[in-house]
């Protein structure tokens, strides 16, 4: 997938969200849903206005903004060498943002969704795609595991990364967990994930303390 491919792959996932909400607009609660808790009860509401559209308008000044972001940062000759990774990262960010959407407006159109057990699947996908991204990033300042440590020396950025990527995707594998796990499917979507942020930041500590004086 070339630049224009995954530039436009960007422009019809927005697109697609706010098409999809302009269909069944009319068919749309005054008062929406658009929050759910850990139980997946919904509790969190906006009017039709803004659960409609306010997603889609989200994801189009998230994808604006993430395609900028090589443009302005310091380091961003080093975004070449896996900017293809990086923008389809993106394309896969908004697909999930899209897959909310879609779930937010069935919820709300009367279809019986369990919310959190929906998410997991797509949640998991996220988190390996992030694993990915993070073995084939090179430094910079907004992508990436960015501390004071990895952004100190590029060894610690290196073996930071390597360690980070193998943690990400087993946190996606262990979220598949959430499928099976019922009124603990929540615990699955977040669980995996700070562990595996725990841990890398850890690891760059520990990376950069091991480094000859």
């Amino acid at each position: 997938m070339n630049a224009r491919r995954r530039l436009a792959a960007t422009v019809a996932l927005v697109g697609a969200a706010a098409l999809a909400s302009a269909a069944v607009y009319g068919d749309l609660p005054a008062e929406m849903a658009i929050h759910w808790g850990p139980a997946g009860d919904a509790d969190g509401w906006a009017s039709r206005p803004v659960g409609a559209f306010g997603l889609p308008a989200l994801m189009a000044a998230l994808a604006a903004l993430l395609w900028s972001v090589p443009r302005f940062d310091p380091l961003g000759e080093n975004y070449e060498s896996f900017r293809p990774t990086y923008d389809w990262f993106v394309v896969a960010a908004l697909a999930f943002l899209a897959y909310v959407h879609g779930i937010v407006l069935a919820t709300n159109l009367g279809v019986d969704v369990s919310m959190t057990r929906a998410l997991v699947p797509a949640t998991a996908a996220l988190y390996y795609g992030a694993g990915v991204l993070l073995e084939r990033a090179e430094p910079n300042w907004f992508v990436g595991i960015r501390n004071p440590w990895t952004l100190s020396d590029e060894r610690v950025w290196d073996r930071t990364h390597e360690k980070g990527a193998a943690l990400f995707k087993g946190a996606a594998v262990l979220t598949l967990g959430g499928v099976v796990a019922g009124e603990y499917a929540f615990a699955f979507l977040v669980g995996p994930l700070l562990l595996a942020a725990v841990a890398t930041t850890a690891y760059s500590y520990w990376a950069y303390s091991k480094l000859p004086s």
